[in-house]
């Protein structure tokens, strides 16, 4: 093929590559910013140059041939090599700039993350976020993710984590809920009441507590519960209990409000809840050699937004 004509295809080369990523001309076109049809005619562009077939579509899948996925691996290690030098490049202006593409839990995102976000892009004007909120792991790097955050006991060996905060487990109730069913001394008083609870694998759902003092004596100790309303999202769980439903065990960052506002008390002080949500919350982003100033700004915000966490 003529010098001339290739270095014509470099685009073409490179947006092959976006869509080998994607998994789909519409998530392909969106990541570039263009639109699907744009999309289409350059792949169909690429295959004329090439003169064989280097995607295969029907109405439910695409897959690359063999020609295809030949020419994205060859060429990836240049692009990415490419995407960061010009990040580096870009990275000597003073203030961090382009698009920030984040995932973060629904619950925290809603709670605490969305007004911290805005508190940055006051501070940063030229950084764009875009904002998934999701309580599913994305694979990051395939899915075009910079950063995300995550509740979890242990980040990932493969990713770069920074801890931005503590958190912990919090047994909560309205104080018209424990007047009119009493309040509970120890965990094992638990089984008489509507414990309002985040849906394991476990057939039986039980929750488990030490003392935060060791006066207290002994050790952890295992209660079942049952109740009459569970959800996998901490948000439902406060709402059920400011109704004054039942005692819900949720994490500190989700009752953080009403707690203050003494809408929630806690119930059982004197016990840590364990093993039911993870205490530390992370930034996690894939390694790289190079980290978008974007990235490291917005991690350092909110390390020192979050820093002591949401104890009330």
């Amino acid at each position: 093929m003529e010098e001339q004509k290739i270095n014509t295809l470099w685009t073409h080369l490179h947006w092959l590559s976006v869509l080998a990523q994607q998994g789909s001309y519409t998530a392909a076109a969106a990541r570039l910013g263009v639109s699907k049809a744009a999309m289409s005619q350059r792949i169909a562009e690429l295959e004329r140059a090439a003169k064989v077939t280097l995607v295969q579509r029907t109405t439910r899948s695409l897959r690359l041939t063999e020609a295809g996925q030949r020419l994205v691996d060859e060429t990836r290690a240049s692009f990415e090599q490419i995407e960061q030098s010009f990040a580096q490049v870009r990275d000597l202006a003073e203030q961090p700039s382009g698009l920030l593409r984040l995932t973060a839990p629904v619950a925290f995102a809603r709670q605490q993350l969305v007004p911290l976000l805005a508190e940055f892009l006051k501070d940063y004007p030229d950084v764009r976020i875009e904002l998934d909120l999701s309580d599913r792991l994305s694979a990051l790097a395939t899915e075009g993710f910079d950063l995300a955050i995550r509740h979890t006991a242990r980040p990932p060996d493969t990713h770069v984590a920074w801890a931005l905060c503590p958190t912990e487990s919090v047994l909560v109730a309205t104080r018209a809920y424990l007047r009119k069913q009493g309040e509970p001394q120890v965990p094992g008083d638990l089984q008489a009441h509507n414990c309002l609870h985040y849906p394991r694998s476990q057939d039986t759902p039980a929750w488990t507590f030490e003392p935060r003092q060791p006066s207290d004596g002994g050790e952890r100790i295992t209660v079942p519960v049952s109740g009459n309303f569970a959800a996998n999202n901490s948000e439902a769980l406060r709402e059920a209990a400011l109704t004054g439903a039942g005692i819900a065990l949720m994490p500190d960052f989700s009752a953080q409000a009403e707690l203050r506002k003494g809408q929630l008390v806690r119930v059982l002080p004197g016990w840590k809840p364990v093993g039911a949500f993870a205490e530390t919350i992370y930034a996690i982003r894939p390694y790289a050699p190079h980290v978008p100033r974007a990235v490291t700004a917005l991690v350092a915000h909110l390390r020192t937004r979050l820093e002591g966490g949401f104890g009330v």
